[in-house]
């Protein structure tokens, strides 16, 4: 039986050391954050797109976060569950 290797499924535009700190922003009093037009331009992100936010925990409690374009983490999900649904069926 030949061991199967673990797939890591990161968005086509993370294949290198790609994080950085792009900004400060702050958060407003309804709990609202501006992402800076520069860095919207460079994500290309639009009024009305759907982002995805997820986060890590450590001790019970938000340590950090990102927020990721929904089409990219669906088609991660594709990515990763593709393979799989075509070996169960």
């Amino acid at each position: 039986m030949v061991a199967k290797k673990k797939t890591v499924v990161q968005p086509e535009c993370c294949s290198g050391s790609c994080c950085k700190v792009e900004s400060i922003v702050t958060v407003d009093e309804r709990g609202q954050i501006l992402l800076p037009k520069d860095t919207r331009e460079k994500a290309e992100i639009h009024a009305g797109d759907k982002l995805a936010l997820m986060t890590w925990e450590n001790n019970g409690k938000v340590c950090c976060f990102m927020l990721i374009k929904a089409g990219e983490l669906a088609n991660m999900a594709k990515d990763v569950l593709g393979p799989m649904a075509k070996e169960i069926f």
